[in-house]
């Protein structure tokens, strides 16, 4: 008998193991994957620790957090600064003095300021009904049309004048010459990739991988007092309302045995609508790697369907009134604790993620302080 069986080994269910085992907890955690770490999982190939599942880049003001995911690894100092492909031609982002400099000639604040006024008045927008029409309203046409419009349709699988306005409240738009994506004080990558500071975090707790939750449902739910959910909430409550929508996506990893250096950056964009892919990222420039090879993962965005790995949720009008409906039954489970991005069917952040599962901890160990 457990304590608890945590549905998951990604970093919700990986904090909430680690924080139970030091109150002498006992846990089991269980993942349908063959690894540890979730979307996290870095596998070193060849001397290069590879983002399995897309890049990811540790970033927070929360002081707390930062120092709580030191003590499990060192971090390095990377700078998130990425590049937009258009055609061929190379932008900054986020928006900044550079990239108005390249699209535009300006050299000043002021100008590249009225240079966007200018654009937005244009396009004569004043109450925006889809993203096409909020996104021209905040940054005019030049920067929409090829640094937004074809990324963010292949992203969606939809039109831009088909997708709900509110997905971009606001757009990063910087009048410096700053090509930091991140303003937050802390920011850096696991010196020794991330999946070892899964492995910490689940030291001495009992692991079971392969192990699919709703194939050995009757078996596991009978194993433990309670249960940490981090998986599809909709699933858990079999469809009961609906499934609710996610994106997915698709990895193309290669090794380039005679390329030292393919892009010169981690991530490059690619905004234009024809390229099928949204980015490319170089793993090896996440921890300024020298090696005589290197090693590139192209992006594909999917449409996601029953079995396919679900990455973002769709959180439009339809999506957020089923989720509503899920999230009453959850409310009301006593011996079952709901964690992570699938379950609370929002697209999280690393240090999101670890936040809320130790609010979760505290909620659970001391719900009088909670």
């Amino acid at each position: 008998m457990y304590d608890y069986l945590i549905v998951g080994a990604g970093l919700f269910g990986s904090v909430f193991a680690y924080e139970a085992k030091k109150r002498g907890k006992k846990c089991l955690v269980i993942d349908k994957r063959n690894h540890i770490a979730g979307n996290i999982y870095t596998e070193n190939i060849e001397g290069i620790n590879v983002h399995q599942y897309g890049a990811h880049i540790f970033h927070t003001n929360n002081k707390k957090i930062w120092d709580y995911v030191n003590q499990f690894t060192e971090f390095n100092r990377y700078t998130n600064s990425p590049v937009a492909n258009y055609k061929g031609k190379l932008y900054n982002l986020p928006f900044n003095m550079n990239t108005f400099h390249k699209l535009w000639g300006v050299v000043t604040p002021d100008e590249a300021k009225r240079k966007i006024e200018e654009q937005r008045k244009a396009s004569g927008i004043r109450h925006p009904k889809n993203l096409e029409e909020q996104a021209i309203s905040l940054v005019g046409t030049d920067i929409y049309e090829k640094l937004i419009k074809g990324y963010t349709e292949k992203q969606w699988g939809r039109s831009a004048k088909d997708l709900p306005a509110f997905i971009i409240k606001r757009l990063p738009v910087r009048f410096t010459f700053d090509n930091n994506y991140f303003n937050d004080r802390y920011q850096g990558i696991p010196i020794n990739g991330y999946t070892e500071i899964i492995d910490k975090m689940l030291a001495g707790i009992d692991v079971e991988l392969n192990c699919d939750f709703f194939q050995n449902r009757d078996r596991l739910e009978g194993l433990a007092k309670k249960i940490v959910f981090t998986g599809m909430i909709d699933q858990y409550y079999y469809y009961k309302f609906g499934p609710l929508e996610y994106r997915s996506l698709k990895f193309e990893t290669k090794v380039l045995e005679d390329t030292s250096n393919y892009q010169g950056n981690a991530v490059v964009n690619y905004t234009d609508r024809e390229t099928p892919f949204t980015r490319i990222i170089e793993h090896k420039h996440f921890e300024f790697g020298n090696q005589e090879k290197t090693i590139i993962t192209k992006e594909y965005p999917a449409e996601w369907k029953t079995g396919d790995e679900p990455y973002y949720p769709i959180n439009d009008e339809h999506n957020t009134q089923t989720y509503k409906k899920y999230k009453e039954l959850a409310e009301q489970e006593k011996d079952v604790i709901f964690g992570g991005r699938l379950a609370r069917y929002q697209y999280y952040d690393m240090h999101q993620v670890i936040g809320a599962a130790l609010v979760a901890v505290e909620k659970e160990f001391n719900p009088s302080n909670s």
